[in-house]
This record gives structure tokens, C-alpha cells and sequence, in this order.
């Protein structure tokens, strides 16, 4: 019988134990993993394994500050401004509901209270964590993480992350640390292009995954660290543009929160936990079918009219879109990315008719209506900036740089935010506007609030974040009709905080077949299909000349939320046909690619790869396969095709695939897969499968 205080949160088939430490005013994971797994000895205690360290830096524990943990690393540095870095802390109670729990300790000499909260998510296995920090002096806090998650290992530990860079984002990277650091960060303001804030930990090769992601799209990290007795250290939070961040006596300062999240069916049953997260955050508008949509970008850039458009979406009805949205150029003097931007009117110019007419014409081919729009941005030519200079970052009375011949709003300020909650509800009640491409283009550089006389109390950073989900969460009120889109120079603001409020986001500038397969594959790993945009474009396109078929682009982008951006006046009659038969198969399938467990069929690396969905009712199968190998005429191996192997299906059932009269048990469609062959014509193909 222990003398310690327990308790273990459930999730659907996980269980999550912390405990009161024998050794110190702390709390400790005593296990997480499957439910029953807390039934035991726990696998992390090795609190005399190691010498020559505090009891505390050798503990699982979940939350410590620097103090009572100073050698190994502490989620907490605080102190009065001008006095010594350090916070002793004694345990103040716990608080336990459905599904949640909160652990709070107490510091009455430095005057900081900490509460460690946990709450699990319905229908789930996740559990968010998050940490509540208030003061009774003031306080200058240096690092506020959001919580520690402790994993214990034998061997080197298997780090899978999401790296990259601007048009080659999400790419599914890994490494083993036996000992030592990994940190992953942006301080961009945005979650950026070079990491997605998810962090995926296995033992070594072992099958068991266990994940965590930050609900933060600001400046971040994930650090990762092989400690002293046999785990990894996972510490997450958000980290302050100023370097630190002062608490008012009477606030408190919540951090951001971090899902985390285990599955013992690797990265690809980790990924289906995360999907369900994804489709509990989407909440009623899961249910709203995501329509297909054509984004003129591609086909016109910044010579945007009327008449030009129409024709586009003319073409685009015909092959069955259902949704046409005019990108960048719309708006007064943007002929070129040098000016327009905070001036969100119509250019009279370009619609002689005037706008509303315009959205009319569109609307009568049976197409909704949408509308990019970058309202973070302001151009130096631009009216808004010549009335409101003192609106964009800029440090003191030092020249503000361009990037991409823009400057970026102040979003953490009221007016500021007034002003874009304005303009969006003026063109959203102006116009039949049922769709809204929010883009953002640059990082914030110079970040400074010209004319604030305490300059270090800001907390610019979190300001913008702030009025960032202000205007989101006014739109989903206001306008809950109107479908969303998170965009950020491709794919640099995804993040759970931004997903919660939007319907789809966009993973990538990128859309070269090859090279957004491999974006799309790490993409699937961390996000669910229903909020994955993607697009059919123009072989060769702007980034990756390898030559692929219609029909792999096709399948390709109906992986997640169908759109097209080619050029569709250019388009042969053949290849018109040939697009809206795949619109047609899509609309079939679509409940069940963006409502269903999918599952990764192998990788981008692989000659055969794919994706499996299966409906909720486990009633249809429906397989993605593509073909990444040589497109020679030769089949990969002569006489023999490539197979998909499935999983999840019932082994003693049958499946029938009607398209190619042909009927399979499960447990030949587990043992051996699907068989595809490949040619230089033909290189992709979508199955749907009946279980019979």
C-alpha cells in the first residue's frame, strides 16, 4: 500500500497515472500506455539509479521549476525583477472532475501559485495539459512551458518530427537519441515552415507511439532529452518574443496547451488518435461537405477582371466544381505584390459591373463563392498605411523592412483588430461570400509597438496571438455559415489553436505531384484528411518538372479537400472529361476520406504507395494508390504487379471491388493487398471496396 497520492485519467483505451512524489513537493508519471498499464510497478521509477544529481532531476516529474530541479533542466524559471532566479514550491491540493484533474503548489515567499491541469478529450485518446501560473508579487517569468511528458526507454529513443522549409514542408523526418538534446522551434510568430510543433517518441523500434503537439501559433518549442536513468524528456511551451514575460500581482497566465496523445500501433495508429482529434475539433462543421473548389491563382496571378474569371469559372462548372474562389489581385491597386494590401475594396477597374454583379455571375453557374484576403498585411502605398503608419511593427523610430514589399499589422492591438473584424464583416455582408482564404505572407521582423512607454512589459507575441483568435472566433460567430481556409505562405500557421477555428488549412505552396505526395504523407501523420487541402495543377508546373498523369494528380489531391488550380482554357476536351469523371468518383467517396480511420500505406520512398480509408460503419473501403516508380512502359517487376497490403479489414469477410468485377476475402487483401499494375499511362487508381 503506498502512503503517496494517486490519480489516472482514462481516455477510450488509455490510461494516464500521476502521483505525489516520495521524494519531494512534486508530481511524477507513474505510467501511461494502454488502460491497465498503471496496474503495476512503475516502468519510470529509477530514482536510485542515478548519484550525484537532486532527487528531482532524477524523477519523472511533471511540471518543475528551476530550483528544485537546477541540473537538468527546469519548465519554470521565475523571479522578482532584480532578484534571483528561483521558485521552492509546496504542494497546495488537488481538484478532481470528470476527466480532469488539477494539481496545485504553492511558492509563499516568492508569491507564485502553479496549477498543473489535465483534461481529457471525449471519444479520444488525448489529453490536454496545460499549466496556470498566478502571482501575488510582481514577477519576471524567464521560461513558462506548458507541461513535461516523461517516456521511459531501454535503448535510443526514435524521434519522428514533421522538417522542412517554405514549398517542401511536412517532411516526415526521424532520428534515434541515445543521449543528449533535441530542440525544434520558431520565432517566426507563426508555428513556420521549418517544423510543425508535433513530436512523435518511440523505444527504439519498438511499435508503441507516444506523441504531443502544442496548441500555440506563435513562437514555440519542443526540446527532447535523454536523461540520467533511462527516458526522454519531452518539455513544450510557448517562448516570449521578449525573452520574458512580467506577471501583474492578481493575473494569471495560462499557457498554451499540449495534446498528448498514445497509441500502441505505432506512427500510423498515432496518426488515426490525432485524426479523431481533429475531427472532435471540427465539431458540427465536420459534417459540412467540404465542396471541391477552383482557385484562380495559378491560371492568372494578378491580372484578375471579370471577364477572365468567369471564364474560369465556366470551365470550372462544366467539370463539376463547386466552389470558385478569386485569389490575390482582386482589390484596389494590386496589379503587382507592391501595393493593395490593407485597402480591401474592389477594384472598379477590373469589375466594371461592379463586384456584386460579379459574385452574382459566379453564383448563377451553381457555384459558391470565395475570396482570398491577407488582412495581417499592409502595403506602403497602401491608403490604410498612410492614415495608420503607427499600426505596423516597428521598433521605435527605426525603419520598418520589407519583406515580400509588405509590413505586418500590429494584431495584438484592439484598433487594429477592430479594423480587420471590420473589414471582413463588410465583405462578407456585401457579398455572397461563402468562402475565405486567410493567407499571411511574411513573419513579423522588426517587433516593436512604436510610442508604448514600458516597452518590457509587452508580450507581443502572445498579443498577436490573441487578436488572432479574436478575429477567428468572431467569424465562426458571426459568419458560421462561411468555410474558412488557414493559409500562411503554404503551410506555416497549423496548429490545433488554428484548426479549432478553421475548416481546412493549406499544407503547402508546393503542389508538383511528387513532391506533394511526400508533403502529404508527413502532413497525414500529425493532421487528419479533412482539413488538408489540395490541388490539381499544370504539369510541369513552378516547382518540380517530373512528369506525372492527370490521373496521378487526381488521386493524388483527393487524399484530403479537392481543388483544382490549373489553367483550366488551356485543358483539351479529353483532359476536361477526364477531370470531372474523378470530381464525380471524389463526391462519392468524400464522406468517408474526410469522416473515416485512414491508414498509410506505405511511403513516398516505396514504388506503390497509398492511403486506406475506411467508413465509420466499416461498410465501404476506399484505396488511394499511387505509383512513384519509372514511367517507362515496363512494369516494375515483369509479370508480377505491385500490391497494397490493407489493414483493419475483417479477416473472414469479403470485399468487392465493382468497378473491376472482382471480389476478395479480407484476409487476401491483408496477406498479400490489392494488386495494381502500373505503366507509363497509367499510374495511379482509386479502389472502393464493399464489404459484402
Amino acid at each position: 500500500m503506498t502512503s503517496y497520492r494517486r490519480w489516472t485519467l482514462r481516455t477510450e483505451n488509455t490510461s494516464y497515472t500521476v502521483r505525489l512524489s516520495a521524494d519531494g513537493p512534486w508530481a511524477e508519471l507513474d505510467a501511461w500506455g494502454p488502460l491497465g498499464v498503471e496496474h503495476g510497478p512503475s516502468a519510470l521509477d529509477w530514482s536510485r539509479r542515478t548519484h550525484f544529481i537532486t532527487p528531482a532531476d532524477a524523477a519523472p516529474a511533471e511540471y518543475l521549476p528551476y530550483g528544485l530541479r537546477p541540473f537538468t533542466g527546469a519548465e519554470l524559471v521565475a523571479a522578482r525583477p532584480g532578484e534571483e532566479r528561483g521558485v521552492w514550491w509546496d504542494f497546495d491540493g488537488a481538484e478532481e472532475g470528470e476527466g480532469t484533474l488539477r494539481l496545485a503548489f504553492t511558492d509563499a515567499v516568492l508569491g507564485l501559485r502553479t496549477v498543473l491541469c489535465y483534461e481529457t478529450v471525449p471519444d479520444t485518446d488525448v489529453i490536454l495539459r496545460w499549466t496556470e501560473l498566478t502571482g501575488m508579487e510582481e514577477l519576471r517569468l524567464e521560461r513558462f512551458d506548458s507541461a513535461a511528458v516523461n517516456i521511459p526507454v531501454t535503448g535510443a529513443a526514435r524521434l519522428t518530427y514533421l522538417a522542412g522549409q517554405w514549398s517542401q514542408e511536412f517532411q516526415r523526418t526521424q532520428l534515434d537519441l541515445s543521449r543528449g538534446t533535441f530542440s525544434m522551434s520558431s520565432l517566426q510568430g507563426v508555428p513556420g515552415h521549418a517544423y510543425a510543433p508535433w513530436l512523435a517518441v518511440q523505444d527504439s523500434d519498438a511499435e508503441a507511439a507516444y506523441g504531443v503537439a502544442l496548441e500555440w501559433p506563435g513562437n514555440w518549442h519542443i526540446t527532447a532529452e535523454a536523461e540520467p536513468g533511462g527516458a526522454v524528456r519531452v518539455r513544450a511551451g510557448r517562448v516570449p518574443h521578449e525573452g520574458a514575460v512580467r506577471l501583474v500581482p492578481g493575473d494569471t497566465l495560462v499557457t498554451p496547451r499540449l495534446a498528448c496523445a498514445f497509441s500502441p500501433d505505432g506512427l500510423d495508429g498515432l496518426s488515426r488518435v490525432w485524426h479523431r482529434y481533429e475531427r472532435h475539433l471540427a465539431g458540427a462543421r465536420l459534417h459540412r461537405p467540404r465542396k471541391v473548389l477552383y482557385n484562380s491563382w495559378e491560371a492568372t496571378g494578378f491580372d484578375v477582371d471579370a471577364a477572365g474569371q468567369l471564364e474560369l469559372a465556366k470551365a470550372a462548372a462544366d467539370i463539376g466544381v463547386e466552389l470558385f474562389v478569386v485569389d490575390d489581385g482582386w482589390f484596389t491597386g494590386r496589379a503587382d505584390d507592391t501595393g493593395g494590401l490593407g485597402d480591401w475594396y474592389p477594384d472598379p477597374a477590373a469589375f466594371p459591373q461592379g463586384f456584386d454583379r460579379f459574385v452574382e455571375d459566379v453564383r448563377a453557374l451553381d457555384l459558391d463563392f470565395g475570396l482570398w484576403i491577407e488582412p495581417e498585411a499592409v502595403s506602403p502605398k497602401s491608403r490604410l498605411y498612410a492614415e495608420h503608419p503607427d499600426w505596423v511593427y516597428r521598433i521605435g523610430d527605426r525603419p520598418a523592412r520589407l519583406v515580400r514589399n509588405q509590413l505586418l499589422l500590429d494584431l495584438g492591438r484592439t484598433d487594429v483588430q477592430d479594423f480587420v473584424i471590420g473589414t471582413l464583416d463588410r465583405l462578407l455582408t456585401a457579398y455572397d461570400i461563402s468562402y475565405l482564404k486567410w493567407d499571411m505572407n511574411r513573419p513579423p521582423t522588426e517587433r516593436g509597438r512604436p510610442g508604448t512607454e514600458r516597452a518590457d512589459r509587452l508580450d507581443l507575441d502572445a498579443g498577436h496571438v490573441t487578436g488572432y483568435l479574436r478575429v477567428l472566433d468572431h467569424l465562426r460567430a458571426a459568419h458560421p455559415a462561411v468555410t474558412v481556409e488557414g493559409c500562411a505562405g503554404g503551410g506555416g500557421r497549423i496548429d490545433h489553436a488554428t484548426l479549432a477555428r478553421t475548416d481546412v488549412v493549406w499544407p503547402s505552396d508546393n503542389t508538383a505531384p511528387l513532391d506533394r505526395l511526400s508533403i502529404q504523407y508527413g502532413f497525414l501523420h500529425a493532421h487528419a484528411p479533412h482539413v488538408m487541402s489540395s490541388w490539381v495543377t499544370d504539369a510541369p508546373g513552378v516547382f518540380d518538372p517530373r512528369p506525372r498523369s492527370l490521373a496521378f494528380r487526381f488521386v493524388n489531391a483527393m487524399c484530403g479537400v479537392l481543388g483544382i488550380g490549373a489553367d483550366l482554357r488551356a485543358w483539351t476536351g479529353e483532359q476536361q472529361a477526364e477531370a470531372a469523371r474523378w470530381i464525380a468518383r471524389y463526391k462519392e467517396v468524400r464522406q468517408i476520406i474526410h469522416e473515416g480511420e485512414a491508414r498509410l500505406l506505405g511511403t513516398p520512398e516505396d514504388s506503390t504507395c497509398g492511403v486506406q480509408y475506411d467508413a465509420p460503419d466499416a461498410g465501404t473501403t476506399v484505396v488511394a494508390a499511387l505509383s512513384t516508380g519509372r514511367l517507362d512502359g515496363a512494369p516494375l517487376v515483369p509479370g508480377r504487379p505491385d500490391r497494397l497490403r490493407l489493414r483493419g479489414l475483417d479477416p473472414d469477410a469479403r470485399y468487392r471491388d465493382n468497378a473491376a468485377g472482382t471480389t476478395y476475402s479480407g484476409v487476401h487483401l491483408l496477406h498479400y493487398g490489392v494488386p495494381f499494375s502500373w505503366s507509363a499511362h497509367h499510374d495511379a487508381e482509386l479502389v472502393v471496396l464493399t464489404r459484402q
